[in-house]
């Protein structure tokens, strides 16, 4: 079964995350765009995908990948070191990427797979 959850960022073509049986797929999550701070905006990015994780049963220990999107690479240290905020040590597997992004204040965006056994989840 799948199930699509509302869009997060105004897109109705862009749902926050699609469930697919034990898998949770997440769209780009993104925030805190009032301050130019690469720490504030990671922050921010995981408050989202937390909250999205929440709202179909799941939390950020259920994460296997993430994909990092950063405008500037000189960012990478200070970015990495906010997951010490949000993981005790069991970290999901990470890539990290350099890209352009259509907000132009945006410094990073986070999107990945989560999983969680069926029948645990908000929707089972």
């Amino acid at each position: 079964m799948i199930k699509r959850t509302y869009s997060h960022c105004g897109d109705e073509t862009c749902p926050a995350c699609v469930v697919a049986g034990e898998y949770i797929y997440l769209a780009h999550h993104a925030g805190g765009h009032d301050r130019e701070d690469i720490v504030y905006q990671m922050e921010a990015s995981f408050n989202a995908l937390k909250s999205t994780l929440e709202s179909v049963g799941a939390t950020l220990t259920d994460l296997v990948q993430i994909n990092l999107y950063l405008r500037d690479i000189k960012d990478f240290r200070k970015a990495r070191d906010v997951f010490y905020q949000f993981f005790d040590g069991d970290f999901p597997a990470r890539t990290t990427i350099t890209t352009e992004f259509v907000n132009p204040t945006c410094l990073c965006m986070i999107d990945g797979v989560a999983y969680k056994k069926t029948g645990v989840g908000k929707w089972n």
